[in-house]
């Protein structure tokens, strides 16, 4: 099942499960704490929040929204804050984690910890969720915020990343463009060659219940009439769920633009470790912490956990 939004997505969220809890590392970051709030009074999600107690509370009053102080726990600093945020997961007290004010490589380190992570050992990846306005459903875009220049062992990483996702989102046989500047295998262009190793994997049943495409263009994907002009046939022209992206530049690029040109609305998330993590910017609005927030109390509903 495609979501044609993310009010399609959140409708069908079925709050007979018991809601998950997002635990909020170094919590005391308004912007945050609004996006939070919202998705509980939205009925999503419950939550933990770990930092400076007084300062929680104090900005939960500036928001009208009264925190019971039983979900406020104390941390010295941010090293703290993170490796309890990550022990509360690890303990089975929360579900998923979200970025608070500190930096991501604090959270990150406390992630992958061999000893006391929640790491699977697996690359991990940025996942972004775009509802465009001229679009007809929900679309990933991925990796446009992690892995700089992935290699093919690394591509297959993101899309193993991607498609379980997309699967826990209902999407049975997500369709994949590995996109690249061209719809022709050039050795010159190592993306187009990896793109269609990829294809082949998939063809042979390496990543299961889906379909990659590639290599394959920007207009290609979008457009079945292009598509039919240059008599490229796929099932995945017109009709993609996700879109792998030769490096980071290539994804932070395009999905800005899509937000800034095109009035796209956006959701971001890290998958690779046991569980979803919500990592947003320090220039992240609000609409886009809560729908990240969303994308991953969905995923866990709808499947269950």
């Amino acid at each position: 099942m495609a979501y044609k939004n993310f009010y399609d997505l959140i409708s069908n969220i079925n709050n007979s499960k018991i809601k998950k809890v997002v635990v909020v590392a170094a919590a005391d970051d308004e912007h945050v704490l609004e996006a939070v709030f919202k998705a509980q009074e939205d009925n999503l999600l419950d939550y933990i929040l770990i930092g400076n107690k007084a300062n929680i509370l104090e900005k939960g009053k500036a928001l009208f929204h009264p925190i019971e102080e039983a979900k406020v726990v104390e941390a010295s600093n941010d090293q703290e804050a993170a490796y309890k945020a990550v022990e509360f997961i690890r303990n089975g007290k929360g579900d998923f984690l979200m970025k608070g004010k500190l930096e991501t490589r604090t959270l990150l380190k406390e992630v992958v910890n061999k000893e006391t992570g929640i790491g699977k050992g697996r690359i991990m990846s940025h996942m972004c969720i775009m509802e465009i306005p001229a679009y007809h459903k929900l679309i990933g875009f991925t990796d446009g915020g992690m892995i700089i220049n992935p290699t093919l062992k690394e591509k297959v990483g993101i899309v193993e990343n991607s498609l379980e996702l997309f699967r826990n989102l209902g999407v049975e046989s997500p369709k994949i463009a590995a996109v690249t500047a061209i719809e022709t295998v050039n050795p010159k262009m190592i993306d187009t060659v990896d793109a269609a190793e990829l294809k082949k994997m998939s063809l042979e049943g390496r990543f299961g219940d889906c379909y990659i495409e590639g290599p394959i263009s920007c207009d290609l994907t979008f457009s079945k009439e292009s598509a039919a002009i240059k008599g490229f046939e796929s099932p995945v022209t017109g009709d993609a769920d996700i879109m792998l992206v030769p490096n980071v530049a290539t994804g932070n690029i395009l999905t800005k633009a899509l937000i800034y040109l095109a009035g796209a609305k956006m959701a971001g998330c890290i998958l690779g470790a046991k569980i979803p993590i919500v990592l947003p910017s320090r220039g992240s609005t609000f609409e886009e912490k809560y729908y990240s927030l969303v994308i991953c109390a969905t995923q866990l509903s709808l499947k269950g956990l």
